[in-house]
């Protein structure tokens, strides 16, 4: 699924958002419209991203939020 996130400069940023299964853990796998794709899973209750990944912490935890909320639903 497609989704706009609103960044902290104002800007708007069109991400998708696919959950799956990588080494058993799930993940969810986010595609950002320049190109970058990341992975998120949780442990517990605290978002973590791969170690090659470098998304800022802040979004990781604003972007799992909306996704415990997407699973909420």
């Amino acid at each position: 699924m497609n989704y706009k996130i609103r960044l902290k400069d104002g800007t708007t940023q069109v991400i998708q958002i696919i959950a799956t299964t990588f080494k058993k853990l799930k993940v969810w796998k986010l595609s950002f419209s320049g190109g970058k794709e990341i992975m998120l899973y949780k442990v517990g209750n605290q978002w973590l991203q791969r170690t090659e990944d470098y998304l800022e912490q802040q979004y990781v935890i604003l972007i799992g939020a909306y996704i415990d909320g997407l699973d909420a639903r």
